[in-house]
């Protein structure tokens, strides 16, 4: 498994910006996805987005579809969301994980606190 080290959290003002990354102490094989999901007090854990290695592909939940951006360095194994425009609602723990195309995510990272406040 991949060992994964999230940083970049903090409390941030509605509509101010921040940019998480996922550091990855493995190599991360071409056959790889990263995700981002979160998780707010009270609620079940959510897809935010994740990035297929090898192509740079990303896919998005709609709910923050078009104010963050999924990138990633392949040099440094290390992939970012970029968070714009963000609400109260988007307050959580925020964590990366890691997979094998078509496998279950097994590599989970252990999360950085995002607060929005109004």
């Amino acid at each position: 498994q991949v060992q994964l080290v999230e940083s970049g959290g903090g409390l941030v003002q509605a509509g101010g910006s921040l940019r998480l990354s996922c550091a990855a102490s493995g190599r991360i094989f071409s056959d790889y996805e990263m995700a981002w999901f979160r998780q707010a007090p009270g609620k079940e854990r959510e897809f935010v987005g994740r990035i297929v290695w090898s192509s740079g592909n990303t896919y998005y939940a709609d709910s923050i579809k078009g104010r963050f951006t999924i990138s990633r360095d392949n040099n440094k194994y290390t992939m970012y969301l970029q968070m714009n425009s963000l609400k109260p609602e988007d307050t959580a723990v925020y964590y990366c994980a890691a997979r094998k195309v078509g496998a279950a995510f097994n590599s989970w990272g252990q999360g950085t606190q995002v607060t929005v406040s109004s």
